[in-house]
């Protein structure tokens, strides 16, 4: 189907369908999505959610404690959220049930840049999906069951028609009240429309946001006369009034407020009769307005402790159901939010030198930790993404111990993802010749705008400390590492050769076992034995070496057992294999002819070093990037 067929496919079916009253009421009958509210459409939108049960994942089941976790798929695209996603969910499954959340505005609070937008953005695409009948004409949208009286007519409506009493709260506009008088009473003049929420035409889904102290009033919400109308009608008449403010383009949908607490009380007092009792008065003589709607508001911690600290505020307070938007604290997902953000740029298809993404996550979620107790922050970070630390670090906490102890303000303070974003978009412009992006160009940017954001002195310490004492060194052994198996085009095979000696030395040295090297005739005693395994160990600083040994034995033989007699993988094993790297690097001077960019002694060296550029540039790099990465390893190499 081409696209202009496509487009005007979507135009008809957003166009009104119309019915009778009475057609409606028997669809009511048929469908009880006709006179569902706005939270229940919403969980329509939303849709069903993927149970997954952590426990299947190691990962998952470190974070998560082995719960079975709900997975919306209309959010997917909004990593690292899932509790406040959760928390939105609950909130519209208790509003969809007729309970007290129902009257309650429904509040994101978080930091800048921590996804509060995104999140109201979401919401107001998702009740764009699910459309709502309407009284044809009216200027905000009312419901048909508003036309009836709950007292007089619940009864009749429920037997017949299956409509339960309570969607008979709302009441008739002062539009409706003037028409059901010109039509003489009779409601079956009125017709029905079907029709599909739009941010486009601010049908049922609207944004209001705080103006000026002095001339903002209380019209940006409710509307006002139209003094054009007034030649026609008299200033009372519902006909001369402009249904513009937020409550009326919104009922029966979605009305953002953005940074509501920003705005003056005074117009803020509308929202209070608006959700309690359905209804709101205008700024003129006529009848109230109904409002069957969701008031959406978000605003930034520092606006909402203002606001919560005014007594004069406290009918508010109890009226806001409060949804915390924290920055996002696991460093895989907040390498997703970065991919997301470069995939939609022009720089989607620029090369971004691998750990680049890693190294900036890293650093804005350390900016949003709080410094645990007797432990390394760089653990707790490592913790919360999910990673085991119990061979690696034995100070490090599980990751319930760390929350506790952090409280449950974290991640409401630190770097932004816009922070990084910006930072990200200096590092891929930062060589006029190339655009492209690598850790050492983020690094020099990172320090660059530290100093330039003019931090506390001690925040701009901070984070200068992560950079030389956590990103920097980390990435040198991973550089390190890159740089180490592209010069091995071996590596793999030299690693397992490795392992499955040490192994079988290990194991006859546990047994006090003379072994026969089965090549050579070789016999290597129990004294010979330790001599070669301590070769391994030593330039790794193992420091309990008969320990280490059982270890490595026992968790080989065990993967043995369930791999029909075959050795593990030489990198299955963490401890061990960081080992082993250690003995397979301990000389570094094997390495400089062949990774430096000197003029070359040889063509056989010049083949070596060609080779070795060309096993980076499958990794991910670029030339440009291998020649400036090997250089700033061989610096830090040799400053160490």
């Amino acid at each position: 189907m081409s696209i202009f067929a496509r487009y005007q496919d979507r135009f008809e079916a957003a166009q009104e369908e119309e019915m009778s009253v009475q057609e409606y009421l028997e669809l009511c009958k048929r469908d009880p999505t006709a006179y569902a509210s706005v939270a229940e459409r919403m969980l329509l939108a939303i849709g069903e959610s993927e149970l997954v049960d952590t426990r299947s994942d190691p990962r998952m089941s470190r974070i998560f404690a082995n719960k079975m976790i709900r997975v919306y798929p209309a959010f997917r695209d909004l990593y690292g959220m899932e509790e406040v996603i959760e928390s939105i969910v609950s909130y519209f499954r208790h509003a969809a049930q007729g309970l007290e959340e129902k009257k309650q505005v429904l509040y994101l609070l978080g930091p800048v840049g921590g996804g509060k937008s995104s999140l109201a953005e979401r919401l107001k695409y998702l009740i764009e999906k699910v459309p709502f009948y309407a009284i044809k004409g009216s200027p905000v949208h009312e419901s048909p069951l508003g036309l009836f009286d709950a007292n007089e007519d619940a009864g009749i409506l429920e037997g017949d028609y299956g409509i339960p009493r309570r969607y008979l709260s709302t009441i008739m506009s002062p539009w409706a009240v003037k028409r059901l008088q010109e039509f003489g009473g009779d409601i079956t003049k009125f017709r029905v429309v079907k029709i599909r929420p739009s941010v486009l035409k601010q049908i049922a889904v609207s944004k209001t946001e705080p103006g000026d102290e002095n001339n903002q009033d209380i019209s940006a919400l409710v509307g006002k006369i139209d003094i054009r109308k007034l030649e026609t009608y008299s200033q009372d008449d519902p006909d001369a009034y402009s249904y513009s403010g937020g409550l009326c383009l919104s009922n029966r949908g979605v009305l953002e407020f953005v940074e509501m607490f920003k705005a003056p009380i005074k117009v803020l007092h509308p929202l209070l009769t608006a959700t309690q009792e359905g209804n709101y008065k205008g700024t003129e003589g006529f009848g109230a307005i109904p409002f069957d709607g969701l008031i959406l508001a978000h605003s930034n911690e520092a606006e909402w402790q203002a606001f919560r600290n005014n007594r004069n505020n406290e009918a508010f307070l109890d009226r806001i159901y409060i949804v915390k938007v924290p920055y996002c604290l696991r460093v895989a997902d907040e390498i997703k939010i970065y991919e997301k953000l470069v995939v939609n740029s022009s720089l989607g298809n620029a090369p971004c030198a691998p750990d680049t993404l890693r190294m900036l996550a890293q650093f804005s979620v350390l900016s949003r930790l709080k410094e645990p107790e007797n432990s390394s922050i760089f653990s707790k970070m490592r913790v919360y993404d999910g990673e085991n630390l119990k061979d690696t670090d034995p100070r490090a906490k599980s990751f319930q111990e760390y929350r506790d102890f952090a409280g449950v303000d974290e991640g409401m303070t630190g770097l932004s993802t816009r922070f990084a974003f910006k930072i990200l978009s200096r590092v891929f412009n930062f060589d006029h010749r190339e655009v492209a992006a690598n850790p050492v160009h983020l690094m020099y940017v990172l320090e660059q705008q530290i100093e330039q954001e003019q931090f506390q002195p001690e925040v701009g310490e901070k984070y200068l400390r992560y950079i030389k004492e956590f990103l920097s060194p980390r990435y040198a052994e991973f550089i390190g590492k890159e740089i180490q198996t592209s010069y091995l085009e071996s590596y793999s095979e030299y690693g397992q050769n490795i392992f499955d000696r040490y192994v079988v030395y290990a194991d006859f040295w546990i047994q006090d076992q003379e072994y026969r090297d089965p090549n050579t005739g070789e016999i290597l005693d129990r004294g010979a034995l330790n001599d070669e395994l301590e070769k391994i160990e030593k330039p790794a600083g193992i420091s309990n070496p008969k320990d280490f040994r059982n270890e490595v034995v026992n968790f080989v033989l065990r993967a043995r057992a369930r791999q029909d007699g075959k050795n593990p993988a030489w990198t299955s094993y963490e401890k061990l294999r960081a080992v082993i790297e250690k003995k397979m690097f301990s000389n570094t001077e094997e390495l400089l002819p062949v990774i430096s960019f000197n003029a070359k002694a040889s063509g056989e060296e010049q083949k070596k070093h060609a080779d070795f550029v060309n096993r980076m540039i499958t990794k991910g790099y670029t030339e440009k990037q291998v020649r400036l990465l090997c250089e700033w390893y061989l610096r830090v190499r040799k400053s160490s």
